[in-house]
């Protein structure tokens, strides 16, 4: 499991292990619950399949997502989901990004 962040808003102490934009969005796809298989992300991310597979370790590896590895046929099908662990660490995120960008909320920013 990934380290949590100390509390505050410095925003060097997010997850990194969800933190990538490719591992975030598998992390917001598998957010609702229902389990997606490898190409359903890839699809819906728009990914390689060796990022969306390093991805995938990755959050793997930090207990944030699990695999079940099913043969149909010949054909290999993943499917994953996100764990307690992982819901708990997408929660713990979004509160901490809230916490950096609360604050902006209402104020012009240069360049709009």
């Amino acid at each position: 499991m990934g380290p949590k962040p100390p509390p505050g808003t410095s925003p060097l102490a997010l997850d990194k292990v969800i933190h990538g934009p490719l591992r975030l969005g598998i992390v917001a796809a598998l957010a609702s619950g229902e389990p997606r298989t490898f190409t359903e992300l890839r699809a819906a991310l728009g990914a390689t399949d060796g990022n969306l597979n390093a991805s995938l370790q990755r959050l793997e590896q930090a207990g944030y997502v699990s695999a079940t590895r099913n043969l149909e046929g010949r054909v290999a099908r993943s499917e994953y989901r996100l764990t307690r662990a992982g819901q708990k660490a997408l929660a713990h995120y979004l509160q901490h990004l809230e916490a950096i960008l609360g604050p902006l909320r209402g104020r012009a920013i240069l360049g709009s």
